[in-house]
């Protein structure tokens, strides 16, 4: 049994530039359960602290906010398969800041159980082992200060306000697009802490801050290997769309932003691997091999670094 922690960063300010609060919490969940699995572990348990800057003003009591973030709470918790065992409030006044009236910071605990010969070390790992990314449309929870900077510079104080495509949504609505959270379809492949596993993994890479390069070199450094990605998800419209409008070369994106696929999971079945993920919603693909090549290629650009 272990404990990790996370937070959803800077993606709150979004929630409150559009006024909803219902899907920030998938982000949290995303951050804490999604990352026990990278190491084979089961996450079980969820507890949170939730800091505001006031519950009400002598205006109005925050009562909607409240109920959209514990309405996303408990969605989030079902698409993770996890319990929600304990949490903390706190009204922090100027201590918590950001846009608009109602500002909070939340972070989360996740309690995770896993038998040793079950956890991942890296060294499962295996020349020709195939890459298998779940879809992600958004930005997760990573590299949303370069967003909201590139929104800014490009459209004024006011960006999230500007319409899609002169369509019925706004530029902050997509930047808020929702974490998909890929914990419970990871415990199904590699049966968590005792089930059975419907398959066989031999690792996983869960893409946020640092992306493909950082994420995915980490858990290959035990193995001595490398990986090429000739086929990866192509990032979502509107995440081309930020790229483009802040001149972002491809090889700085994909190593700030996650660039079309939250996880990758490394095994030597991937059409399993695939049912079993499309089972849970979620779009998969295969997108590279493990190589013996010290560096992971991404179509053209080259990564060097293990972070």
């Amino acid at each position: 049994m272990n404990i990790g922690f996370d937070g959803v960063g800077t993606k709150m300010e979004l929630a409150e530039r559009v006024k909803n609060h219902r899907t920030i919490a998938y982000d949290l969940f995303a951050m804490v359960t999604d990352d026990a699995v990278v190491r084979g572990a089961e996450p079980v348990l969820i507890g949170s602290i939730l800091d505001v800057n006031s519950l009400e003003t002598s205006e109005k009591p925050f009562i909607e906010e409240v109920r959209q973030l514990a309405e996303g709470y408990i969605g989030a918790a079902k698409a993770a398969n996890v319990a929600i065992v304990n949490g903390e409030v706190a009204e922090l006044g100027s201590r918590v800041g950001g846009f608009g009236p109602f500002n909070y910071n939340w972070g989360a605990a996740v309690v995770w159980f896993a038998k040793k010969d079950r956890m991942f070390t890296g060294k499962e790992i295996k020349e020709k082992d195939y890459l298998v990314g779940l879809r992600e449309e958004g930005f997760r929870s990573n590299g949303l200060s370069l967003v909201r900077k590139i929104m800014k510079n490009s459209h004024g104080d006011n960006w999230h306000l500007v319409p899609w495509k002169e369509g019925n949504i706004n530029l902050g609505d997509l930047a808020l697009t929702p974490s998909k959270i890929y914990s419970a379809a990871a415990v199904d492949m590699f049966g968590g802490y005792d089930r059975e596993s419907k398959t066989e993994v031999h690792g996983i890479a869960h893409i946020t801050g640092g992306g493909i390069p950082g994420k995915l070199g980490r858990v290959l450094k035990s193995s001595g290997l490398g990986a090429v990605i000739d086929e990866p998800f192509g990032p979502s419209e509107f995440v081309r769309y930020v790229q483009s409008l802040g001149n972002v070369s491809d090889f700085e994106a994909y190593k700030t932003w996650n660039m079309g696929q939250g996880m990758i999971i490394i095994t030597p079945k991937p059409k399993e691997v695939i049912k079993i993920s499309e089972s849970h919603g979620i779009n998969a693909q295969t997108i590279g091999r493990v190589t013996s090549e010290k560096f992971i290629r991404i179509k053209n650009e080259i990564f060097m670094s293990r972070d």
